[in-house]
């Protein structure tokens, strides 16, 4: 078990969210049941009906996806910690846009409810960005990053709308931020590029550029009135893919995110190496980032907390 208390973890992000997520979790752990009914009470909304019975469109709702895929998050952890009886000590930790916070909370730089309301007031803020300035994302598959670099610059040049690489996910794998007449034409000459494929996300807006900077103007503010403590590991930061533990590197790198490239791919491979045989953890919900993770690095294994079911698997 030391092993396991020792997990490098991996926080997913919006679009993991499900109806349902972390029902069964609650019903079997009573530390799993206390993280939803804080979330509930911190923010006066029934979240954790919302994640339990949905309905699915007000679980999508950017204000409310945020908080309820962080809560589940946590309620997996502490679900796990319950189960082995002490907390866990792990040796790094990382999330993918979103999962960012939840990783910092579960490192001590964050506390549960700074962490929550931020989170709440990041969805909010970047759901009312979207509204303001139509626009979306869209992955492109098998065209490497330099091309579709200069294939975006191309873009925004001609049409005059923001238009940028957002998501670093994956070999092959990049998404593209822009505004909608922008993404019309990206798709419209992506594949004479060479990608293999171009597909609009079904996303509120272009999270990860410049259509987001009125949502990172309020963030930066938010962080600034909130405690940071340094982190009790190394967090594996988005914007630069290199791991911090300092608070005012971890704020400072937080407040940056929501303009710049998710590194995904970077941080995870200067994260496995710097882990080494330290097995990974991903918590709920979704195994998203497990299947990333075997592409970015051939033979990855991750343990998955998805459910009780591999919860029980993992502590028996």
């Amino acid at each position: 078990m030391e092993d396991l208390l020792r997990s490098a973890l991996l926080f997913p992000g919006q679009g993991a969210q499900a109806v349902g997520m972390g029902r069964d979790l609650a019903d079997a752990s009573a530390a799993a049941r206390e993280v939803f009914a804080r979330a509930d009470e911190v923010l006066d909304l029934p979240l954790s009906r919302l994640c339990f019975e949905g309905p699915q469109e007000a679980l999508t709702a950017t204000d409310v996806a945020q908080p309820a895929i962080y809560t589940t998050s946590l309620a997996g952890l502490a679900a796990l910690e319950e189960r082995l009886g002490r907390p866990l000590e792990p040796s790094a930790a990382a999330g993918l846009s979103l999962g960012e916070y939840t990783a910092l909370t579960a490192a001590g730089a964050l506390s549960f409810e700074d962490g929550l309301r931020l989170v709440r007031q990041r969805g909010a803020a970047m759901q009312a960005a979207s509204e303001a300035r139509p626009s979306g994302m869209t992955s492109v598959l098998g065209l490497a990053r330099e091309a579709l670099e200069e294939l975006c610059a191309a873009v925004a040049d001609e049409t005059g709308l923001v238009c940028q690489v957002a998501n670093l996910n994956a070999p092959g794998q990049v998404v593209v931020s822009g505004e909608l007449g922008a993404l019309d034409v990206l798709e419209s000459r992506a594949k004479e590029a060479g990608a293999r494929r171009a597909l609009r996300l079904d996303v509120a807006g272009a999270f990860h550029s410049e259509v987001m900077r009125p949502a990172a103007d309020e963030l930066a503010r938010a962080l600034e009135d909130v405690a940071f403590g340094d982190a009790r590991c190394p967090v594996w930061q988005n914007a630069t893919a290199v791991p911090a533990t300092e608070a005012a590197v971890l704020r400072e790198n937080l407040a940056a995110q929501l303009c710049a490239p998710v590194l995904w791919e970077e941080s995870f491979r200067g994260m496995a190496e710097a882990v080494g045989e330290t097995p990974f953890l991903e918590p709920p919900p979704g195994r998203v980032l497990a299947g990333l993770a075997r592409k970015i690095v051939p033979g990855t294994q991750v343990k998955s907390l998805a459910d009780t079911a591999a919860l029980e698997a993992l502590t028996s």
